[in-house]
């Protein structure tokens, strides 16, 4: 069978959730899929868990989502590595942007991930090099010049934003650094697709509540903008 890829993908992105493959007598369900889903939901219905299959130029990928957060993201993506024959994994979401140099809605594949909340940092730099991931990109055609930050802590508060900032980080999320380094653990290539969903502000002044409430409206109404673009202009350049 052809070995696959796979895509991580989040941030409420509706997609359907079937098991399903190309072969050469037509469309059918996946033995393997029914069995897992029969494994871990006591049902042959893979539609009730989040993972289905695709054929794009010609290669088999499965998509499946893993929740938020790092813990969920390396679960998952552990998970879909011990189960199928995934040789290279795509993180596809939102991200916060940090780098003023970008705009809501950019599209950034960074050459470089970092988690970035497994340090001291009162005795540490906050980038630890054990925690840094290089992504070759180049190989795509892509001057790669870009750092995505990890951490279980999203970046809402100006002052997170303003110690990224200057740590010279260009966006942000809760689990595409963790997902690289577990990929690199497994020899698996990873590779990088965020689209900047929002940017913090400055609460200074203002209601933390309701300043938080605006961001994730904001982050709400371009989700769908963000995840489209991707899906449309960027998914097929690295299949």
């Amino acid at each position: 069978m052809k070995r696959k890829n796979g895509i991580e993908f989040g941030d409420g992105w509706q997609t359907p959730l079937h098991g399903w493959y190309q072969h050469r007598d037509g469309l059918g369900i996946r033995s393997d899929v029914k069995s897992l889903s029969r494994e871990r939901n006591g049902t042959d219905d893979v539609s009730v868990w989040k993972i289905f299959f695709q054929v794009i130029n010609g290669t088999l990928v499965v998509f499946y989502s893993t929740g938020v957060r790092k813990v969920n993201g390396v679960g998952g993506n552990q998970y879909m590595l011990a189960h199928f024959p995934i040789t290279k994994v795509l993180v596809v979401g939102t991200c916060a942007g940090i780098d003023k140099r970008f705009d809501v809605l950019d599209i950034i594949i960074p050459d470089r991930a970092v988690q970035y909340d497994c340090t001291v940092k009162e005795i540490e730099p906050l980038l630890k090099p054990s925690f840094v991931v290089p992504i070759d990109v180049t190989k795509y055609g892509i001057d790669g010049n870009a750092t995505i930050g990890t951490a279980d802590r999203a970046v809402v508060m100006w002052r997170d934003y303003l110690e990224l900032q200057e740590n010279g980080i260009t966006v942000a999320d809760t689990e595409a650094a963790a997902i690289a380094y577990i990929c690199r653990k497994n020899e698996i290539e990873c590779i990088i697709i965020k689209g900047i969903s929002d940017f913090p502000t400055d609460e200074t002044g203002l209601d933390p509540l309701q300043s938080n409430q605006e961001q994730i409206n904001v982050y709400i109404a371009n989700t769908p903008k963000v995840m489209t673009r991707i899906f449309d202009d960027y998914l097929q350049l690295f299949i």
